[in-house]
């Protein structure tokens, strides 16, 4: 009788061993920044260095002053690429849209001299300004190499629900806490306080990858109340945080820490201080 036994237990122990390395599949990402936030883990990126940037004191101060044209080039990329602290890095278009722009990057970023795979995220102009471009940017960033695509100032649960049709008619495997697994990243941010009274809706929603509150034009849209933005940004982390859906923010050396106690998820860095924030950050977090 107890050979019998034997064997199911012996049967039983495959099947979990399979059951086991078939689960481990299905989190394998090639995004390795959703292995992270499914483990609950921090991700930290920068913002993709403008290579143009404007000489002191140019187009600005005086309103209308023109400002020279960001550039990112493809070596830019490989730069990226090549530093082994980025998880992700962050290409922001809000304000001039460059489909050349992703293409350089996401090329860069795939160069063989690349330390690991980098996540790349695009940030494209509001899609309330309009629709039709709109989704037709989601679509394209994604066709030229994003992995992600940011949508800014999102106005309501009802805009919201038409970025995330567009997303859908771009045939793009979202990732979310609905469709663990899924590749590419529908990040929304909400950074008027009319959206912000919709947040807990805006957290229900199927099909979000992270959920944001941009601190700098919240903290804008009250008035500057730089107190009111942080409470707003609270608002939003508590939503994110119930429905298990990452939220990122910017961060630096002085407050990344805290940051990651707080829960946020994605850890994004800007400028020359940037790789020292992110070592500090990862020393917090255990990575």
């Amino acid at each position: 009788m107890r050979k019998p036994l034997f064997a199911a237990a012996a049967v039983s122990a495959i099947a979990y061993s399979i059951a086991a390395l078939d689960a481990q599949r299905s989190t394998n990402h090639e995004n390795t920044i959703l292995d992270l936030w499914a483990a609950g883990k921090p991700a930290f990126g920068v913002f993709v260095p403008n290579e143009n940037p404007p000489a002191r004191g140019q187009g600005r101060g005086a309103p209308g002053a023109p400002r020279p044209k960001p550039v990112y080039t493809k070596a830019g990329g490989e730069k990226l690429a090549a530093n082994p602290l980025y998880d992700y890095v962050f290409l922001n278009l809000e304000g001039n849209y460059d489909a050349a722009a992703i293409k350089a990057i996401a090329e860069g970023l795939r160069s063989p001299q690349a330390t690991s795979r980098k996540t790349l995220i695009v940030r494209i102009p509001p899609f309330h300004e309009d629709t039709a471009a709109g989704a037709r940017r989601i679509k394209e960033a994604f066709e030229l190499g994003a992995d992600g695509v940011t949508v800014p100032h999102v106005q309501s649960v009802d805009e919201a629900g038409r970025v995330l049709q567009a997303f859908q008619a771009a045939t793009m495997n979202v990732w979310s806490p609905s469709s663990p697994s899924g590749e590419k990243i529908a990040m929304l941010m909400i950074e008027d306080p009319g959206a912000l009274a919709q947040v807990s809706q805006f957290a229900e929603l199927k099909g979000i990858s992270v959920l944001a509150c941009g601190i700098g034009s919240m903290t804008q849209a009250l008035g500057g109340d730089r107190q009111k933005g942080e409470e707003a940004t609270q608002t939003v982390l508590a939503a994110t945080k119930r429905v298990k859906v990452p939220n990122m923010i910017t961060a630096n050396s002085q407050d990344v820490e805290k940051r990651i106690k707080e829960g946020f998820l994605g850890l994004l860095m800007q400028g020359a201080q940037a790789d020292e924030a992110i070592k500090i950050g990862r020393a917090a977090s255990g990575r």
